[in-house]
């Protein structure tokens, strides 16, 4: 090639060090070594959080000349760190060279074993401002909030977070940001945050609810769109994929910010609505001769006929009869894993447990029935295709003639899959333990299925690492050809950009394989350098420095793409929720898996919640992995703790003002 150049990243671990020449070479994931050349305009920096404090501290050296490469090389670089480089690569003739013009630095000025996006308040410093931005963009000025004041959401906001022209309030992106509220609320305590997620909650109930006539069952309206003197409801989804239906992962993320928020307040009228809307999955949308069981919650239809209420209406088009990823595994991360976590043990009332029980039974059955289909009709029987298959007909045979996914694989979905098995396989593995005395049979069985869903879950993790990281610059693809056409491994139907979601599914899963995966202590440690190079990846380049928010899509470099709906800060793909989740559990998983430091939980439930008890586990997590070591209500500690009790007992005295009594829980790792 002759004077070939190209602007792009790089992502590796240093390997040899030529400080007299001002260079260093790195050794990427795909085993690709670089010489780095360092010049005089070349920048150093540290990885930068959004409270946009500069966290260079490290020490100058003698004799330091700022403008020297010699010199920059022997401040800032260190053997075996990870770095991130932005330059520009040169080939001329045969001879290639890499230009290095930002370096970013990512160890802490304590020692190169310290990542920045490891230390104590990282993410709680990122689910802050990301709150106090989205607070700030859509209600200026406000520190508490009220029902009238989600009168002003805009699902829609432009780059600087200002309202387009298109008024629209979608149900289920607001549900959305109620969870990253509430997400903020269980990290930090913050009061501004759970009076917003209060009054949106209101907002939603009173807005978007629509109860059937018998009061048992609940749909939410897809949104309202302000007219010149009144509002337009729309029950029909809007949006193009499922225009004219009822989408079940609509009414699934209705359910988001409801289950999240419930698990703070324990809020009646909350969980009401979440039993009745679950009652509308197991009535409406579930396939009557699922090969699972004649009342098989967890087998479910991707869409409905909004007039008929049907899922095998010739109306629905495509969507006729179909199943869907979205429709069997979003159930799990959206609301279920929240909504056992809060219900199981079963809280302690003054009133009747039957209702309760009966709901968190169905609960667990449509978490059995749904892990079970993703390990059994997900993956691709040709062992050679690396990704799970994703839409389906109604005999699970895939679809792969549907619109834009054709017989495409979405890596973050693969990684979604993986993260979430994990989940469950513990929560299994728990319940293994729980009954190993008492049942030996349930405990063999609730092993077994651990198994099976770990046995998926590092599967695809490993596989994703080979196919759908970027080897070179770091970060997650978004589509692949699942069957690539063009001679290689790797082949991309349109661009081979990255979308902000998917680095979260990465980072979720890879941090929870890393503390869970069943395999040996170096697929671990792979898992942990995956996690690592997600991360930053994430923090270098999907944070908008400007406007304090997160940027939809950037390009295979990292630079963010603007152009359209992804120079958007708000829209019907993106609200406050997967960064906010990311920030909650990517804090809750360092914390457990990495650092071993404890950390705090918030709650606050409501003074008529009725239940007299609080679960307070913050995931699904497999026995002996935390403990509870204090317990604050109010402001005083308790001076007697069960560490292995997650379930908190309440008294009157919680409640005698009429007040919501703050509950911070602390949790310790176990070693």
């Amino acid at each position: 090639m002759k004077q070939f150049t190209v602007n792009t990243t790089l992502m590796g671990k240093v390997t040899d060090i030529a400080e007299e020449e001002g260079k260093f070479s790195i050794k990427c994931r795909s085993g690709d070594e670089f010489q780095v050349a360092v010049g005089k305009e070349t920048r150093f920096q540290f990885l930068q959080n959004l409270d946009g404090v500069n966290r260079d501290r490290v020490p100058t050296p003698e004799n330091f000349h700022q403008y020297l490469p010699a010199d920059l090389v022997r401040k800032y670089i260190q053997p075996h760190s990870l770095v991130v480089l932005q330059g520009v690569y040169l080939e001329n003739n045969g001879s290639c060279q890499y230009d290095a013009r930002i370096v970013n630095l990512l160890n802490s000025y304590k020692g190169q074993d310290e990542l920045v996006f490891e230390q104590t308040h990282w993410w709680l410093t990122q689910i802050s401002r990301l709150a106090d931005s989205w607070l700030g963009f859509l209600f200026p000025n406000k520190q508490t909030y009220e029902i009238d004041d989600f009168a002003l959401y805009r699902t829609n906001l432009n780059i600087i977070g200002l309202p387009t022209d298109d008024e629209i309030q979608e149900c289920a992106t607001l549900s959305r940001l109620i969870y990253g509220l509430s997400s903020a609320y269980l990290l930090t305590g913050g009061e501004r945050y759970l009076s917003a997620a209060r009054a949106g909650v209101q907002f939603q109930r009173e807005t978007f609810r629509s109860l059937t006539s018998d009061g048992k069952h609940c749909f939410w309206a897809f949104g309202k769109r302000k007219t010149k003197y009144s509002y337009q409801l729309y029950i029909r989804s809007l949006n193009e994929d499922d225009r004219d239906t009822i989408p079940l992962y609509e009414q699934i993320y209705a359910l988001a910010g409801l289950a999240q928020y419930y698990r703070i307040t324990l809020d009646w009228e909350v969980l009401d609505d979440i039993k009745r809307t679950v009652r509308v999955f197991n009535d409406l949308f579930t396939d009557p001769e699922s090969e699972y069981g004649k009342y098989a919650y967890g087998d479910y239809f991707s869409h409905l006929d909004y007039v008929t209420l049907n899922w095998d209406s010739p109306a629905l088009g495509d969507n006729q009869s179909r199943k869907n990823w979205n429709s069997i595994g979003d159930h799990i991360p959206a609301y279920l894993i929240n909504v056992i976590l809060a219900l199981d043990p079963l809280p302690l009332t003054d009133r009747g447990h039957e209702e309760i029980e009966e709901f968190l039974a169905t609960c667990k059955k449509i978490l059995k029935t749904a892990s079970t289909i993703i390990v059994e009709k997900f993956p691709d029987p040709d062992p050679s295709v690396p990704f799970v298959n994703e839409r389906f007909l109604r005999d699970w045979k895939p679809d792969h003639n549907w619109r834009w996914q054709q017989n495409r694989a979405v890596v973050g979905h693969n990684l979604k899959i993986a993260w979430n098995l994990t989940r469950v396989a513990n929560y299994y593995y728990s319940l293994a333990a729980q009954s190993a005395v008492d049942n030996a049979q349930q405990a063999e069985e609730a092993q077994r299925l651990g198994d099976k869903l770990m046995k998926l879950a590092d599967n695809l993790g490993m596989k994703m690492a080979e196919i759908g990281v970027d080897l070179f610059r770091g970060g997650i693809f978004d589509t692949l050809e699942r069957n690539p056409q063009n001679g290689t491994s790797l082949e991309f139907p349109w661009f081979n950009t990255k979308d902000f979601w998917q680095q979260e599914q990465a980072l979720l899963a890879y941090l929870i394989l890393h503390g869970c995966s069943n395999e040996n202590h170096d697929q671990k440690q792979e898992y942990l350098r995956l996690a690592r190079e997600t991360a930053a990846f994430w923090n270098l380049f999907f944070l908008d420095q400007d406007n304090k928010g997160i940027f939809f899509r950037v390009s295979e470099s990292g630079d963010a793409i603007t152009v359209g709906q992804y120079g958007q800060k708000g829209g019907h793909a993106i609200s406050g929720y997967h960064a906010f989740e990311l920030n909650y559990l990517a804090h809750i998983y360092i914390s457990t898996y990495v650092t071993k430091e404890p950390f705090c939980l918030y709650f606050k439930p409501n003074p008529d919640c009725r239940a007299r008890s609080l679960n307070v586990l913050p995931d699904f997590f497999r026995p002996n992995a935390l403990q509870v070591t204090r317990i604050s209500i109010d402001g005083s500690d308790r001076t007697s703790i069960d560490p292995d009790n997650f379930r908190i007992e309440l008294g009157e005295q919680e409640f005698q003002l009429g007040s919501a009594a703050e509950i911070i829980v602390e949790f310790t790792p176990k070693s």
